[in-house]
């Protein structure tokens, strides 16, 4: 309660909070956007899509080590990732198209583990970041501060989302990805290769996650059981902003950031990961009545 009362004695706070939730917000909407596309094209839920965001992690640190500044791993982590994701799929994911969706959420639960375990025995166990350089913003006179590596994730949000939705309306592949998602059988039946648009369909997911991975390591910290966090706020903004809108994507994230931002200052650091979960639970339960109140307004 007194942190609350802290919150009314001083709205500059307020307004820290609410900056730094914005900004993380769009990390988390990045990851999203993945799981959005993968989710409505191929109707498989990734469970191994913070594992994607965990291995871009990595490549920006690792190329860090190297002596190239993190920022340019952005792209290098997308291209990693894509060819990381097409393998993935080659090799195990086109196992489970077409099965209900139960059996791609405990197919994808293994490979986040197998993953997690690899980095863990390849990388280490350590907390590791990579220095973006870059510098803090002052503003109000010193009492609140933006971290411009928070600005640039923010900015490249809405790249990302916008490159998105031009590439699935512009190109000859983006449009035999909205053609599959809409009925996968018309589309082979028109000469599609339902099988190829999946691979890219699922490379897109791993790149637009290791741009994020690459965003992590610079804003906070990589570690190998970074995965599930990430996860579960791509599910939940998902399940709020559904499958058809980059838009609304971004908004349920930049959301989500703000409402665990205050819930960390309200609730204590230790207790911001149980309300990340409590909020999952949550919007599970709000969906299921609503989707059932549908279903009576139906009948």
């Amino acid at each position: 309660m007194d942190n609350i009362q802290l919150l009314f004695d001083a709205p500059v706070l307020s307004m820290q909070l609410l900056l730094d939730g914005l900004l993380i917000g769009a990390i988390f909407a990045l990851a999203a956007y993945g799981m959005a596309l993968v989710w409505g094209v191929m109707n498989i839920i990734n469970i191994a899509q913070g594992e994607f965001v965990m291995l871009g992690g990595y490549t920006a640190f690792f190329l860090y080590t190297a002596g190239v500044h993190p920022l340019f791993a952005i792209p290098v982590a997308a291209i990693l990732l894509f060819a990381i994701g097409w393998g993935l799929y080659k090799s195990f994911i086109f196992r489970i198209v077409d099965r209900d969706l139960f059996t791609s959420i405990l197919a994808t639960f293994g490979l986040s583990i197998v993953l997690q375990q690899l980095a863990n025995e390849l990388f280490g166990a350590d907390v590791r970041t990579a220095e973006s350089g870059f510098e803090t913003i002052f503003l109000f006179g010193g009492l609140v501060t933006v971290a411009e590596i928070k600005l640039v994730a923010f900015a490249a949000a809405l790249l990302v989302g916008g490159l998105l939705m031009l590439f699935l309306k512009r190109s000859r592949m983006g449009q035999a990805i909205r053609a599959t998602a809409q009925n996968a059988r018309a589309a082979r039946i028109m000469g599609i290769d339902t099988d190829g648009v999946y691979a890219w369909t699922y490379g897109i997911n791993a790149a637009i996650c290791g741009a994020a991975g690459a965003l992590v390591a610079m804003t906070w910290i990589i570690h190998p059981y970074l995965g599930l966090p990430y996860t579960v706020r791509s599910f939940m903004i998902v399940i709020v902003a559904g499958l058809g809108n980059v838009f609304t994507v971004l908004g349920a994230g930049l959301g989500l950031g703000v409402a665990e931002n205050f819930a960390g200052f309200v609730l204590g650091a230790e207790y911001q990961a149980a309300f990340v979960f409590g909020l999952l639970v949550v919007i599970l339960v709000w969906r299921r009545f609503w989707l059932a109140r549908q279903r009576r307004y139906l009948k």
